[in-house]
């Protein structure tokens, strides 16, 4: 008898049809004379950076979104980096703004960030935009990663509402956000964390799990039981197997829920989809707000 695995939630199709919805945005917006427009902003060269640079390249050529690249030093000062943040908040014709982080520990990361206008924040990194992921009001978006869950949800049919959600890691990049956007998809959510007592007992009770906590398989099969739908956001080194791997043991999860989105080629994939996507809303906000 064949052993029964979960359904792969793979990326790619996802961010392939969220990509397609961002270029016909993007073509309607150049018919009225508007170009999308991305600054990415990156000080020294962090491989990670620079690999995620390529895919927001590669992306925004598909969408048809314009991106400049600001390239500072590994040892530029406080004022330089200041001085592009408020040139790109001035100009018009740059609809968001990516910030690589962290920077290097000689800046100030939190004045940085605290500069940023939250409608060109699309990677969730201002106070204003997280206001507004918890609020619903004001300017600014979710981070990518966070919104990515979502899309891939989205793309599977695969609903929150009304599902009990355990969203494990409480950060305010992934986990947080993460947890109040399927709030907002009226999913019943418990963030669980480090300190959380008997976590695998909260995961088991839970119909969707998101894993979000950095440690490599960290997640294993105590915590799962049938029928559920698991999103794995973690990508960590293996010393061990040499590759990446999720927080979620795949193998002890693939038999047991009917959900698991692989890593790599599941939620990373989904990024800068988003990215481009929020772009072309912030574009099409700043348009509302044109006189005439």
């Amino acid at each position: 008898m064949e052993e029964r695995k979960a359904r792969l939630l793979k990326g790619a199709p996802a961010a392939a049809a969220l990509t397609e919805r961002t270029k016909k945005k993007a073509e309607a917006l150049k018919a009225e004379g508007i170009l999308p427009t991305l600054a990415i902003v990156r000080v020294g060269e962090r491989p990670d950076d620079l690999s995620y640079e390529r895919g927001a390249l590669k992306r925004a050529e598909k969408t048809g979104i314009t991106v400049r690249q600001v390239h500072l030093p590994s040892d530029c000062s406080q004022e330089a980096l200041m001085k592009v943040i408020r040139e790109l908040n001035e100009d018009d014709t740059v609809h968001g703004v990516l910030i690589f982080r962290p920077l290097p520990k000689i800046l100030n990361e939190q004045e940085v960030c605290d500069a940023l206008r939250p409608e060109k924040d699309v990677d969730g990194i201002t106070a204003g935009s997280m206001a507004h992921v918890y609020s619903g009001r004001g300017a600014g978006f979710a981070p990518c990663t966070a919104q990515s869950v979502m899309e891939i949800l989205h793309y599977y049919g695969i609903s929150p509402e009304g599902k009990k959600a355990a969203v494990i890691g409480r950060s305010l990049v992934i986990g947080r956000p993460a947890a109040m956007l399927l709030m907002q998809a009226n999913a019943t959510v418990t963030i669980c964390h480090t300190r959380t007592k008997d976590l695998a007992r909260a995961a088991r009770q839970a119909d969707l799990i998101v894993a979000a906590v950095g440690h490599a398989e960290s997640i294993g099969k105590d915590c799962f039981r049938e029928g559920q739908t698991v999103i794995d956001v973690g990508i960590n080194w293996s010393e061990e197997k040499q590759k990446f791997v999720g927080d979620i043991c795949s193998e002890e999860a693939l038999p047991v829920v009917a959900d698991l989105t692989p890593v790599p080629g599941g939620v990373g994939s989904v990024t800068t989809a988003v990215l481009c996507s929020h772009v072309t809303e912030a574009a099409e906000a700043a348009r509302q707000k044109v006189p005439g």
